[in-house]
């Protein structure tokens, strides 16, 4: 019976994180020329892991400070904004940060996205353990549901992230660059978040908030998409970076 109960329960934090690792597959792949250690994509994951735990008291520390939410619309733009978004963009931008201060392998614009995403899906991957676990009774359906959403949705989040930490850093020491650095991340995970929360507020609204959901998801990706391509292609015309590309000249 105990050896049933540990099978079932690797089985069910293994459907949690495989989301993540298949993204993190799917990043690496795309970084064709120049490739990161898998030695540094792991700890990129584990510095995922440990930004979810530090998400955790963050968000304990303003749910102390704000205590109860208000009701209505107001109540789900808060929760998603300053319940969710804020602490955990926060926490994995420290994360990044730590992770790529002193890396000498982030030589690449796309290194940027390529960290971001490891440590966004290992937030996502940790996030999803423990909704699958407070979920055991119908954990497969709730499996389903957060592969589909919310790992995608933290990979547009990094995606972001990462897109604009490499910009500062290559390219454009600006303020505008720093502040998108953390901004546009929270600015994305802040609105889909607050449309889900505000899609239980009642059944009425659910279909047309339901469509507006998946609208912005949909150009959520297409932004993450063109974003991917920008960093890729600076790079293989950079002329400091020519030699990572001169087989596909």
């Amino acid at each position: 019976m105990e050896n049933t109960q540990t099978t079932n329960l690797l089985i069910v934090i293994f459907c949690a994180v495989l989301p993540a690792f298949l993204i993190i597959l799917y990043i690496y792949w795309k970084d064709k020329y120049q490739r990161e250690p898998f030695a540094q994509l792991a700890k990129g994951f584990a510095f995922g892991v440990v930004s979810a735990l530090i998400a955790i008291f963050l968000e304990m520390g303003i749910g102390w400070i704000i205590g109860d939410y208000p009701e209505g619309w107001i109540g789900a733009i808060l929760q998603g904004f300053v319940g969710a978004a804020i602490p955990e963009e926060a926490a994995k931008l420290l994360m990044l940060y730590l992770l790529l201060r002193r890396n000498p392998y982030f030589d690449e614009r796309f290194d940027g996205i390529v960290y971001a995403t490891c440590v966004g899906m290992g937030f996502a991957g940790a996030e999803n353990i423990v909704y699958l676990l407070s979920h055991i009774d119908f954990w497969q359906s709730v499996a389903v549901s957060r592969a589909v959403t919310a790992v995608p949705g933290h990979f547009m989040f990094a995606i972001a992230m990462g897109y604009f930490y490499a910009l500062l850093y290559f390219d454009e020491s600006s303020l505008k660059a720093a502040l998108s650095v953390y901004t546009v991340p929270v600015l994305l995970h802040g609105t889909y978040d607050s449309i889900l929360f505000a899609a239980e507020l009642k059944p009425a609204y659910s279909v047309i908030l339901s469509l507006l959901f998946f609208y912005f998801c949909f150009k959520m990706l297409g932004t993450g998409r063109k974003r991917i391509q920008n960093h890729l292609s600076r790079d293989r015309h950079d002329p400091q970076q020519r030699a990572f590309y001169a087989k596909g000249d």
